[in-house]
């Protein structure tokens, strides 16, 4: 071997004195005599020998890699769902590719592409495309996303958080409820959060409304519906869920900007379970997504051999924390 140049299997069968034939046997797990094993791995170690297990994957069929299809990576709950899901792939064994699509459909359909071209072993995708075309024989897990029985969709109760969100705000004394929820047109499984609000309050006799926007209108139409709903320096509504504790930050600092103290004057209630950088502190009271569980049951479920009987929706359960913005805790506890 010369100097400064990697070493080769055939470098390896050299210094073993065994056939090329065993070394690649040995390295591709293939049964050899305990003794040719051991002279093989005892070479590949003395000359720093690494296998290219990128290249003996795809020869397999596989790369041990798998893709997550993300629209960012800046927002805390897609922060902390990436983390997880890499996580739960490097337990097994496997490596993870980060996509950051923008929630642009065009390169959430490139990213199908690129795995279907044998790049990665499947993808699991929290995505903005309700188009995506996806081939039957590429592996995929969608989060939050139902496209259809043939596609596991893994997702929080969305329906049972609203309800949940119902009844703490009216435990704590709230008598009238909005519903706040900013993000895509594109359907999915967190649009139940306002069926579960809507429901509860009906069944209860609560007053309530709601505030339903797109992405594209911005925050404005939710500190003008506040304005607007001042009557004599106190809030017709005493109590309100936002669909996401992004929204919810916004709405806290909209309240104040009011002169409305929180939760003194009105209760908030967020959905997500994100925490502030560095610590364990909530923004908000907030409804808790089961992060690590939807990682670890996207990443069971795409790394399955037996793919005939996969479930289309598996629903995991959320629960309810204060963090200061509701009158039932210190905030961070």
């Amino acid at each position: 071997m010369k100097r400064g140049t990697m070493p080769t299997m055939k470098d390896v069968a050299r210094e073993a004195g065994v056939a090329l034939g065993t070394v690649s046997k040995v390295f591709n797990d293939i049964p050899v005599g305990e003794s040719y094993r051991q002279r093989v791995l005892d070479a590949a170690q003395s000359l720093g020998y690494q296998v290219n297990s990128y290249a003996r994957g795809l020869k397999a069929g596989r790369t041990g890699t798998a893709a997550l299809i993300l629209p960012n990576a800046y927002d805390p709950y897609f922060a902390a769902l990436a983390d997880n899901v890499c996580q739960a792939l490097a337990r097994r064994g496997y490596r993870m590719l980060l996509t950051v699509t923008g929630s642009d459909p065009d390169a959430e359909q490139q990213c199908i592409r690129m795995v279907e071209q044998n790049k990665v072993d499947g993808v699991i995708g929290l995505t903005y495309n309700p188009a995506l075309e996806i081939s039957p024989d590429v592996p995929f897990v969608s989060i939050d996303r139902y496209f259809g029985p043939a596609v596991p969709c893994v997702a929080s109760d969305n329906f049972g958080g609203g309800q949940l969100a119902v009844e703490k705000l009216t435990e704590l004394g709230c008598k009238r409820l909005a519903f706040f929820r900013i993000g895509t047109d594109v359907p999915g499984e967190p649009d139940k959060r306002l069926g579960g609000f809507q429901t509860t309050c009906q069944q209860r006799g609560i007053e309530h409304t709601t505030l339903v926007l797109n992405d594209r209108d911005g925050y404005e139409p939710f500190r003008t519906f506040l304005r607007e709903h001042i009557q004599d320096g106190r809030p017709e509504y005493d109590g309100i869920f936002c669909n996401t504790d992004r929204l919810a930050f916004y709405v806290l600092a909209m309240l104040e900007d009011l002169g409305l103290r929180v939760p003194e004057d009105v209760q908030v209630v967020g959905f997500d379970g994100v925490r502030q950088f560095g610590n364990d502190v909530y923004y908000c009271s907030t409804i808790v997504q089961p992060v690590a569980q939807i990682a670890e049951t996207s990443v069971d479920i795409l790394l399955r051999e037996d793919r005939s009987d996969l479930p289309s929706l598996i629903c995991l359960p959320v629960a309810y924390t204060p963090g200061g913005t509701t009158r039932d805790g210190e905030h961070g506890q």
